[in-house]
């Protein structure tokens, strides 16, 4: 549709499409355009925008009702072309900002796919810019969002900046990894290598990745992005170059560049498309070179609620209580990316409140909570988790949150804060809850000590979450239905076929599976003991207490997961 057929009187237009589709009732409108208005005094916020983040209606059904109304067909991601003719676009900026962006162009009409066809300032913008007729299509934000970066963003950058390279490089035969320290930093401020670096970390941000690893081999240097806790292959880098971003990474986070022989650990801070991003950077020397990994903390990334974290009902419940006890010591327990930190802040958050005093003392910090005292712990000035935890408990806390219990003063006076009136909670690096109180009988804690400080004990593992654009029915093996114990008339499971909006891995996000452990009466008497941890674990299991794997099966039945991921994560399987 062209420009002029979209100029319609906009006065509540959607709120009326909205209830002539039944989609809405005016109950709901009202509290939408009341939203509306409140949110004009600061910034303004279109009507639908406002009834999506209030759940009354979806996305999709809102640009479905503008689709039939305007007369506007309505595109997916997956219907866009796959490129786009070069020609004078408006800037990246321009379009983030009014979530649009260009789809075809000839000599005479220019495509542009909308998320708010009725917004005549940049229609009018367009027309101008281009002077060109316009053909409106209505899509998602998203949508345009992903579109923007295929047409215009880092990959396409990235690209350029290789092929770049690989010119250089063809002009430069011999050219050999240079040992010259002065060298490599004058390399390492080239605009090519910054700009490689730079869109190695905002691809990464834009794409959900927790980490980045830069490896060296014989031949190439690979770039990985660990995406929803698995690793995938995003980049393959010259050989020649490897000094040069390695030796950026360093100046970059403050690590010696002449070191190569020994391991380093530094931290980046930088803002990516508008989030404060902080990258904790460690790097080992390898047979071709050093390693980097880049763990990327999103200081912008809003708390998750406990409640949203994949707790079955009734485990949710006996973990609130556990979190509400006045003194005792909860640990959490997992290999490290288990999502033991997020449990933590989403449970410090759940009882921050103005009559409790609550200190952390972390390495390092990746959420900063309102209300609650938080402390980097800093080895090289001696600022370590046992002498924090020293100072902290003469600061009248209520509750004490320890990032890892690591070695044995510090769980001594954890344990020790625990039984003097304070709320204790800390991580340890078990398979299972049973295994935290061998550990720290291991140790060198004594028994007594443990059984009566320790009130609970969550472990718990991540899995991938089945992609709900391309999630389908299928087929499980008999030996999986009888160990699912799925009725033969439902023995159907479901996976991900795999689609744009997952990058074909068939899994979007990650949830939780846990294994919570109280420690009551009878358990606290195993712990003085000292029985083996498979006997706890038969007794927890007797008082209630469910598996980690069974957990999961749960978890595969419900067409959250796989069976796959299950078994991937989970200690046990069949």
């Amino acid at each position: 549709m062209n420009h002029d057929a979209v100029k319609i009187e906009k006065s509540g237009l959607l709120g009326k499409i909205l209830l002539d589709l039944n989609l809405i009732n005016s109950e709901k409108l009202e509290i939408a355009l009341k939203e509306q208005t409140a949110e004009d005094k600061n910034e303004h916020k279109r009507l639908g925008d406002i009834l999506v983040d209030l759940g009354f209606v979806s996305e999709e059904e809102m640009l479905g009702a503008l689709s039939s109304q305007l007369g506007l067909a309505y595109l997916r991601f997956s219907e866009f072309p796959k490129v786009i003719p070069a020609a004078s676009y408006p800037t990246v900026k321009f379009m983030k900002q009014y979530k649009f962006v260009p789809i075809g162009m000839n000599d005479e009409v220019l495509k542009i796919a909308m998320s708010d066809p009725l917004n005549e300032y940049v229609l009018e913008a367009l027309h101008s810019f281009t002077d060109k007729a316009l053909e409106i299509y209505l899509s998602s934000e998203k949508d345009i969002m992903e579109a923007i970066e295929q047409y215009f963003g880092t990959n396409v950058q990235m690209t350029s900046i290789m092929e770049g390279m690989r010119d250089e490089e063809a002009g430069e035969e011999g050219i050999e990894l240079s040992e010259d320290v002065h060298h490599l930093r004058d390399m390492a401020f080239e605009a090519p290598i910054v700009k490689l670096v730079n869109m190695l970390i905002t691809r990464a941000v834009e794409s959900r990745t927790s980490d980045i690893h830069i490896e060296p081999f014989e031949n190439s240097v690979k770039v990985r992005y660990r995406i929803d806790g698995a690793l995938t292959d995003v980049e393959s880098l010259p050989r020649r170059i490897q000094s040069a971003v390695i030796s950026r990474i360093k100046i970059m986070s403050r690590l010696n560049i002449a070191e190569r022989r020994l391991p380093q650990d530094g931290r980046i801070k930088l803002r990516v498309s508008g989030r404060d991003i902080d990258l904790r950077v460690s790097t080992i020397p390898t047979i071709y070179g050093e390693s980097i990994v880049m763990r990327i903390l999103d200081r912008g990334t809003a708390l998750v609620v406990l409640e949203h974290l994949g707790f079955p009902q009734d485990t949710l419940e006996s973990y609130k209580k556990l979190i509400t006890t006045p003194y005792g010591m909860l640990l959490v327990t997992g290999p490290t990316g288990s999502g033991k930190t997020t449990t933590l802040y989403a449970s410090l958050n759940k009882i921050n409140s103005p009559d409790k005093k609550i200190i952390t003392i972390e390495d390092p910090i990746e959420y900063q909570i309102e209300g609650i005292n938080q402390i980097q712990v800093k080895p090289q000035i001696g600022l370590t988790f046992a002498n924090g935890l020293r100072h902290i408990v003469r600061q009248d806390p209520d509750v004490i949150m320890v990032g890892e219990i690591r070695d044995i003063e510090t769980a001594e006076i954890s344990i020790h804060s625990a039984l003097t009136g304070h709320l204790v909670f800390s991580t340890l690096h078990t398979n299972d809850a049973p295994g935290a109180v061998t550990r720290l009988l291991d140790m060198g804690i004594e028994g007594f000590l443990v059984s009566s400080s320790l009130i609970g004990v969550l472990a718990q593992r991540l899995v991938r979450v089945i992609c709900h654009k391309c999630k389908e029915p299928f087929v499980q093996q008999q030996q999986i239905i009888e160990k699912l114990e799925l009725p033969e008339s439902n023995a159907t499971t479901y996976h991900g076929a795999g689609c744009e909006d997952c990058r074909f891995t068939g899994y979007r996000g990650r949830t939780g599976i846990f294994e919570m452990m109280a420690v009551d009466g009878e358990i606290r008497q195993l712990i003085l003991d000292k029985v083996s941890s498979d006997v706890i674990r038969q007794k927890a299991v007797q008082k209630g207490m469910q598996l980690l794997r069974d957990s999961g099966w749960q978890k595969v039945k419900e067409g959250v997961t796989t069976v796959e991921e299950v078994l991937r994560v989970a200690q046990e399987g069949f």
